[in-house]
């Protein structure tokens, strides 16, 4: 017998990348979105980019100016107060997952892979020349780390529909909170102690505690610099 190749999914071919280019900064806020001419940039068909902005659209990396039929897609701003939402959401629903790997029997690999990837962190930002893409890979598997230690399916289905939208953020606003990155790694330090010590109330405290702050100290960046892509 033989098998039936699936057909591929335009439209989620189609969400994914232009979500990736989104949260990359590769299309800046405030950029006017064209479906013939994301079309041609993806090589894609109009149905799949519509299918797309739909999508992008439900979850807040696209808004709409104009009214009616004369609606006009384009990439959502960054804004102080929407930094300060998001990266509460992130906080809660982390908090939860952390709550849950701090109750795991077996957790002494993630506690040694969270002070691998927390000290790799604070030694990146404290050389001569940090590369910033890695502070960044690196806080991302941090945190990524400990949720797949706790959260079950539903859990991680939000995280991955919630984190990107505050990737957009950390990506485009890292320069500025590299000098407050020991910080950070304090913070971090309080996760993973909570988590070995199988204190699952002191992790989800300490998770919530460092995306709260985190949010603060980006707001009153924004604040400073302007928020970007507001019309």
């Amino acid at each position: 017998m033989t098998l039936r190749t699936l057909p591929i999914d335009r439209g989620t071919q189609a969400y994914e990348r232009l979500r990736e280019l989104i949260v990359h900064g590769q299309i800046a806020p405030g950029s006017r979105l064209i479906e013939t001419e994301i079309a041609d940039r993806l090589g894609l068909s109009r149905t799949p980019i519509r299918s797309a902005l739909q999508r992008l659209r439900q979850e807040g990396y696209i808004a709409d100016t104009g009214g009616g039929r004369q609606t006009r897609p384009f990439v959502a701003p960054l804004t102080r107060e929407d930094a300060r939402e998001l990266l509460h959401i992130v906080g809660e629903v982390e908090g939860l997952a952390a709550w849950s790997a701090a109750r795991g029997e077996d957790r002494a690999a993630l506690v040694a892979d969270l002070k691998r990837a927390n000290a790799e962190m604070l030694s990146e930002a404290w050389s001569a020349h940090p590369s910033r893409e890695r502070i960044f890979q690196l806080d991302n598997h941090f945190h990524r780390r400990y949720v797949e230690g706790g959260a079950g399916p539903r859990l991680l289905a939000l995280h991955d529909s919630i984190k990107p939208q505050a990737e957009r953020y950390t990506r485009l606003y890292i320069d500025a909170l590299l000098d407050r990155i020991s910080l950070s790694a304090e913070e971090h330090r309080s996760i993973v102690l909570a988590i070995e010590a199988g204190d699952g109330d002191g992790a989800q405290d300490a998770v919530r505690t460092n995306w709260r702050n985190a949010a603060e100290r980006l707001s009153s960046f924004i604040a400073q610099a302007g928020e970007l892509g507001s019309w």
